[in-house]
């Protein structure tokens, strides 16, 4: 039983998350193919609300929906001692993924090829001519879509054999304090002030909302999750020993987990069906940052469906991901310390040229420059040890989306 047709367009984004939802926009927005978003109706199956962190110049495209921006950045080392940068002329800023919902599927009812369907995808599969994607609609209905290529930014089911695989898991709670507690002109994005685990590392995360208000979260880089209670004790500790919040409220929680890998995500999955986000290795794997490389991604598919290319580009170079794979291995095998290693980055790099070599926009001269102030002969030694090392698959961390 094929289902219902519901008309063609050139293009159908499956997942309605951060990768789906901007890939649709920049379409729209260039003209560059009719799109119709394929989201789950509301239920248990729509992810809750999330938080997604970025860097850039400028207003940029998606202001309506930012919630909180932040000129300055702060690194607190394991000593306990802060350190300040000015990334300008780049500000931190954050989305929420409600406001970012609106702001694009209002823009997509502006558009005369944009559409909204509200369906939970079954199945992707390559016909002559393009793709077809199998829907449920609310009421059971079957629906069948068709078009030239379908982008599906659903998580894998199973992640790519890799080298090396860490977790970047976190909790964090949305904080009002009794008394001001806060700096908003200031984003905490790494505070190492909190006990490490005996393998990986884990920092504080502090997002100021306003003098009372703050996202204030526990992350791990580590190879397994932890327990709900497990990580409410860690931010407890952290909100009331090291920040000493006094006396808060715990408006809303947020948890995820997203994988630190140096696996090969292929970017096909089919003829005319690629895969975006997370699932198409959007994230950067030493990092985990994700926003900022789908927006450049989808940037890029855009101008090249424009162009009449069906060739969808890598959304990470292959210089920066095999300099990931290599500090992704000295992380795990603990030959470099994580917190002296990123705090030493923020304190000998100028913040403008290592946020452009976390997003992996640097020069070879800038990251040559960069590599020659981190631990050389344990990086050397791992660099020589990588390109041998068995790939192997690893289980599925579960679902999550980077807040960066």
């Amino acid at each position: 039983m094929s289902g219902e047709p519901v008309g063609t367009s050139d293009v159908v984004v499956v997942g309605g998350g951060a990768a789906g939802l901007s890939l649709a926009y920049r379409l729209v927005e260039t003209g560059a193919a009719t799109v119709t978003v394929v989201e789950p109706p509301d239920g248990p199956a729509r992810p809750a609300e999330r938080t997604w962190c970025y860097w850039d110049q400028g207003d940029g495209d998606f202001e309506e929906a930012v919630t909180a921006t932040w000129p300055l950045l702060r690194v607190h080392g394991p000593d306990g001692g802060p350190l300040t940068v000015d990334p300008a002329p780049s500000r931190y800023r954050m989305v929420r993924s409600a406001a970012f919902e609106r702001l694009v599927h209002a823009r997509l009812a502006r558009a005369p090829g944009g559409r909204l369907l509200r369906a939970t995808a079954d199945t992707v599969r390559d016909v002559p001519g393009g793709a077809e994607v199998r829907c449920t609609a609310p009421g059971d209905r079957t629906l069948t879509l068709r078009s030239r290529y379908v982008f599906d930014s659903r998580p894998l089911r199973a992640l790519p054999p890799a080298r090396t695989q860490l977790l970047q898991h976190f909790r964090g709670w949305f904080v009002r304090t009794r008394s001001d507690r806060f700096d908003p002109a200031v984003a905490d994005l790494m505070d190492f002030r909190v006990p490490q685990p005996r393998h990986g590392l884990a920092f504080g995360y502090v997002l100021p909302l306003a003098p009372d208000r703050a996202l204030v979260e526990y992350t791990e880089f580590s190879r397994t999750p932890l327990t709900t209670e497990a990580y409410e004790a860690a931010l407890g500790h952290y909100a009331r020993e090291v920040l000493r919040l006094g006396e808060f409220d715990v408006e809303t929680a947020e948890q995820g987990v997203i994988p630190m890998t140096d696996a090969r995500f292929p970017r096909r999955a089919g003829t005319a069906v690629f895969r975006i986000g997370t699932a198409g290795g959007a994230t950067r794997p030493a990092t985990g940052y994700t926003f900022a490389a789908v927006q450049r991604h989808s940037r890029a598919i855009a101008a090249a469906l424009h162009g009449g290319c069906a060739t969808v580009p890598a959304p990470h170079g292959r210089r920066a991901l095999a300099m990931d794979a290599v500090l992704l291995r000295a992380l795990d095998t603990g030959r470099i310390d994580g917190p002296a290693f990123f705090t030493g980055l923020f304190r000998r790099t100028p913040a403008p040229r290592l946020l452009r070599f976390l997003d992996g926009a640097t020069s070879l001269r800038e990251e040559w420059g960069i590599g020659l102030r981190t631990p050389v002969g344990p990086m050397l030694r791992t660099a020589l040890e990588v390109p041998f090392l068995p790939r192997r698959t690893h289980p599925a961390p579960g679902t999550g989306e980077s807040h960066r």
